[in-house]
């Protein structure tokens, strides 16, 4: 199939997808870039590939033509690619044992670094609170690189969530580089479950979400240092939290 209009139905819907609000109805968006794509492909998550006129691509499924003036009208960045997907969410899994909570994280590029650092050091479930970046602002999607598709993130009250670890007595850990303790001193039984909370970029974890953690960590370091950017923080933690 060739598409040469952009008043084409099909156009358009692609189009509205780099809106929130119209990929929470659908629970579809799009991904840009070969590498992006083939991550979809491998995780059983695309409806369709959206390619450039005569290009090819290794994928068994339905593959609809365009032309380069509709990719360019569909992309979200500068220069758009030749190989795009219109992907389906991920259904919601249960949580894991090892948790990591989100509290009003804004930048669409930490959220992806995080996602990343996340499926690099074993977590088994990101929860987004509901004041957190949408996952799949396509900011988002290049910053995690397709890391996404491999672990488990859901949308949730964090104040909930917290409280049926509690009731679990599974240990929920925040921060604080002023009151906390240093993350070395957590024991090996301290680490087989747990969730863990990272904040807001510029205000941190939120003061009633903080009031509910179990212990408050921090990061050692030069104390010419004040803080450290959360995707960073995050990495650090949680490759203390994996060894």
């Amino acid at each position: 199939m060739l598409i040469t209009s952009l008043d084409n139905e099909r156009v358009k819907n692609y189009m509205k997808l780099k809106e929130r609000k119209y990929r929470k109805q659908t629970k579809t968006y799009i991904v840009e870039g070969e590498h992006l794509v083939l991550e979809a492909y491998k995780a059983g998550l695309i409806i369709e590939v959206i390619l450039a006129r005569d290009e090819v691509v290794p994928i068994d499924t339905e593959k609809v033509y365009v032309t380069d003036e509709i990719l360019n009208k569909i992309t979200t960045m500068e220069n758009a690619p030749s190989i795009m997907a219109l992907c389906k969410m991920q259904e919601e899994r249960p949580l894991g044992k090892k948790m990591l909570l989100l509290d009003g994280i804004q930048d669409p590029g930490n959220l992806g670094t995080i996602i990343r650092s996340a499926v690099a050091f074993n977590m088994d479930t990101i929860v987004l609170g509901k004041n957190t970046v949408d996952l799949y602002n396509p900011k988002t999607i290049r910053a995690a690189q397709g890391m996404h598709f491999y672990i488990s993130i859901v949308e949730k009250d964090l104040k909930e969530v917290i409280q049926k670890l509690k009731d679990e007595d599974i240990p929920v850990y925040g921060t604080d580089v002023n009151m906390g303790e240093d993350v070395q001193i957590l024991k090996e039984k301290d680490k087989e479950s747990y969730a863990l909370i990272m904040g807001n970029e510029g205000n941190g974890i939120a003061p009633d979400i903080k009031d509910m953690c179990d212990s408050l960590l921090y990061i050692p370091m030069n104390e010419k240092v004040d803080s450290l950017n959360v995707a960073i923080a995050t990495s650090i933690l949680l490759y203390e939290l994996n060894r």
